[in-house]
């Protein structure tokens, strides 16, 4: 990552983040992807050489995917939670909760790196009956390789969790490359 920088996303076996980066954008910039609305469905489609192969849901289009679903939500959980991003990779059927932490002095973000285990706990509790696995996902800067992160980055993997150093191969996720 590049400090005031742009570019990134121009390996083709994964999305390279940036300080503030769309994840959907940078799923266009990818060679034979391409984002756009599926008629009558929550979210958009993310199409790989014309064909869906995942559906990316942000914030309240999470819950009118549950909607879509059948699913009532407030008989699952108390409060809403609201994904920067989660992406449904369709052939894996799971559904990945993708947070992108960025950080360059220390902050609040130390403490919601761990909150992964409660809220991929809250998400499981939303897709079950659905058969949908749920993946949860930070994507952190450089600054998280500090020592003083250790604990926490093994926290994150004992609760079935994980994370990546900015960027996020596309084959982990499931979908195909260029």
């Amino acid at each position: 990552m590049k400090e005031k920088g742009f570019g990134g996303a121009n390996t083709l076996t994964g999305l390279d983040f940036e300080r503030e980066v769309d994840f959907q954008d940078l799923l266009t910039e990818k060679p034979g992807y391409e984002i756009k609305p599926v008629m009558g469905k929550a979210g958009k489609g993310v199409f790989f050489k014309g064909k869906l192969v995942a559906r990316c849901f942000r914030k309240n289009d999470f819950y009118k995917f549950l909607e879509e679903e059948g699913v009532n939500w407030k008989a699952k959980v108390s409060k809403r939670l609201l994904p920067d991003d989660a992406l449904l990779v369709i052939v894996r059927e799971t559904l990945y909760i993708i947070e992108v932490k960025y950080q360059q002095v220390a902050g609040s973000v130390d403490e919601k790196l761990q909150t992964c285990d409660f809220k991929r706990k809250q998400y499981l509790k939303l897709v079950a009956g659905l058969g949908l696995k749920v993946e949860y996902v930070y994507v952190l800067n450089d600054w998280f390789k500090d020592p003083a992160y250790q604990d926490t980055l093994d926290y994150i993997h004992s609760v079935n969790c994980h994370y990546k150093f900015n960027s996020l191969p596309l084959a982990w996720l499931g979908l195909p490359e260029s």
